[in-house]
Formats: structure tokens, C-alpha cells, sequence
């Protein structure tokens, strides 16, 4: 698959929600959904995706399943995969089981990617999207303490144009500049909304 690839599957009708989490390097959506799945650990309705990734299971951040480049493309060559995407040299995957959760009427909530949105719309016909952000000089210190780029390379991420969300999906904006409480609390309204919809 080329760089930003995406491979969508066709969804059945569905009666819960698919909400995808996308945002900018150093916005904190892994903290966002972290504290809203604490939330919800003991709410059976309210699921969070765990996605196929090729990187070492140890390689930190996310709790995903590790899986090699070829098989992965065997994988999403077998339909393994509601979505799949090429980002940074990786390949990611959503797997297919989430058209028979969401048939179900459970929430479910997944790390996405903007460039992969169009593909999530195609596979998921109750969409919702969430831009977790903050503002650049947040970002830039964000960015900073994790040190794995320079000050020259953290300032020309941060010029790079952000790309539109260009789906009909509903979009939401959550603020993390500030105290992860209040962007956790605001997931967590948003999360409560679309479980009762559900209902």
C-alpha cells in the first residue's frame, strides 16, 4: 500500500456509534481517550477499539496488536479490516469485528487518523468525528518533552498545514490546552450522548 492508503469495507446497516479520535502530534488524544475509557471500564456499551499496527508491541504509547508488514497485508488482503491506512512508514488497521459490535448498539471509540476519515466514513454509516487540538505553543512544549525531535524539527511540524476534515460526519472540537479534566470531561459528555442515542 502507498504512503496514506486507505482501504474502507462495506459496513451493515448499524445501530451504535463509530467515534474516531484524530488531532495533531502533541494534542494528547491518547490521554483524552485514556481518561474517558477509565470512565467507562465497567460500561459493556462503551468500547475502545485496540487496533493492528506494524510496530513492536513494546514500542510504547497505545496498547495495540503487533503484527509484521506481511502480515498485515495478508490480513487486510482477507478483509480482516473495516479500515485500513499507511502512516509514517506504518501500516494501521480497525478491525473488521467492529460492524458486528456496532450492529450491536455498543459505542465504540478509535485512534483514526485525518487522512483516513474518508475511509471511515465509507465503512461506518453512524460516524462521528473528534479533533482533539491545543495551541501551538502547547503543542511545541508538548512535543519538546518527548524528545524525540529537535527544536527545528518540532517548529517546521508545526508549520505544516493542518488538512480539512472534509467528511459529512458530525465534528467536534475538543480543547486540550488546558487541564486533561476538562478535554477528558467534555469526551466523556460527548461518549454519554452518543450511548444514549443508542438506546
Amino acid at each position: 500500500m502507498d504512503a496514506e492508503q486507505v482501504i474502507a469495507r462495506p459496513s451493515p446497516v448499524a445501530a451504535g456509534t463509530m467515534v474516531v479520535v484524530v488531532g495533531p502530534s502533541g494534542a494528547g488524544k491518547d490521554s483524552v481517550m485514556s481518561y474517558a475509557q477509565r470512565h467507562f471500564a465497567d460500561e459493556a456499551r462503551v468500547q475502545f477499539v485496540r487496533r493492528v499496527i506494524t510496530r513492536p508491541a513494546d514500542a510504547g504509547g497505545e496498547a495495540h496488536e503487533a503484527i509484521d508488514a506481511d502480515g498485515f497485508r495478508q490480513r487486510a488482503a482477507d478483509g480482516a479490516f473495516a479500515v485500513s491506512w499507511d502512516a509514517h512508514g506504518l501500516s494501521y488497521g480497525i478491525p473488521r469485528k467492529t460492524l458486528d459490535q456496532l450492529a450491536q448498539g455498543v459505542t465504540l471509540v478509535a485512534n483514526g487518523s485525518r487522512s483516513a476519515l474518508p475511509a471511515f466514513a465509507e465503512a461506518y454509516p453512524r460516524l462521528k468525528v473528534v479533533l482533539v487540538t491545543a495551541r501551538p505553543d502547547i503543542l511545541a512544549a508538548r512535543l519538546a518533552a518527548r524528545g524525540r525531535e529537535s527544536t527545528e524539527a518540532i517548529a517546521k511540524r508545526l508549520e505544516r498545514a493542518v488538512p480539512e476534515i472534509v467528511v459529512s460526519a458530525d465534528t467536534v472540537v475538543i480543547d486540550n490546552s488546558g487541564a486533561l479534566e476538562a478535554a477528558g470531561g467534555a469526551f466523556i459528555s460527548l461518549l454519554a450522548s452518543a450511548l444514549a442515542r443508542n438506546d
